[in-house]
């Protein structure tokens, strides 16, 4: 705090005060007047945002989320249609008819439901997918296996929408997350033919690119947000 902003502090409660105002008690509040309106960077703003927009123009039958942030994009679908959200955590009855719960681990393939919807979404999770920091279990290989239970659950002709962090390498930042080269993704399957139909990144300085080609991504590259759409091809 400077004692600029200080002064400033004491002359806007003067001024209130001498318009008639009565100030019950103080809570000093120094610089929001320096700050932006809000923040409109980074992973999750643009992600939320952008991959909520696609789900609104495509209207599927039927959307699930898997482990995206409840706040963020599960809200915003939830404010013009019904969106199911599996995850591994429990999670409080939010009180909106839009939003069903159902708890659920994406790696457990038994219990996974084959053709279940023609719209999927996974944002900001697969990258947590074995490495235990959710209570899930142990597993290396975690996202590849919750990358074909993913498309497992996709009727045909169904599209995920799935993000996650990219960077120039794959590599394991153990238990946070991992982070991978943004074409890693196409080697995670080889039973079930897919097709990248869009791809966005947010980079290392919270900026979007939006529907670019992966190759597109620099080398440079160190924690961005690679958003994919992708789609299931019929066989």
């Amino acid at each position: 705090m400077s004692i600029k902003d200080k002064l400033r502090f004491f002359k806007t409660r003067r001024e209130f005060q001498n318009a008639g105002g009565i100030v019950s008690e103080m809570m000093p509040i120094y610089k929001d007047y320096r700050k932006q309106a809000g923040t409109a960077t980074g992973h999750y703003f643009h992600q939320d945002l952008l991959v909520a927009g696609y789900v609104y123009l495509a209207n599927p039958r039927r959307h699930i989320d898997i482990g995206s942030s409840i706040e963020g994009f599960v809200a915003h679908v939830a404010a013009f249609r019904s969106i199911e959200v599996y995850d591994l955590r429990g999670l409080t009855d939010t009180g909106h008819p839009n939003i069903s719960f159902k708890q659920l681990n994406l790696m457990d393939s038994a219990k996974v439901e084959a053709n279940a919807c023609d719209s999927l979404s996974c944002l900001h999770a697969i990258e947590h997918f074995g490495l235990g920091r959710y209570g899930d279990p142990v597993d290396p290989r975690g996202h590849i296996v919750g990358f074909k239970n993913l498309l497992k659950m996709l009727t045909s002709d169904g599209m995920l929408y799935i993000s996650f962090r990219i960077g120039s390498v794959d590599k394991v930042v153990f238990n946070a997350h991992r982070v991978f080269a943004p074409k890693s993704i196409l080697n995670w399957q080889n039973d079930m033919p897919i097709q990248v139909v869009k791809f966005s990144y947010v980079d290392d300085e919270g900026n979007l690119h939006r529907d670019v080609e992966m190759d597109a991504v620099p080398s440079s590259l160190q924690y961005g947000c690679g958003i994919y759409s992708i789609a299931k091809v019929a066989t």
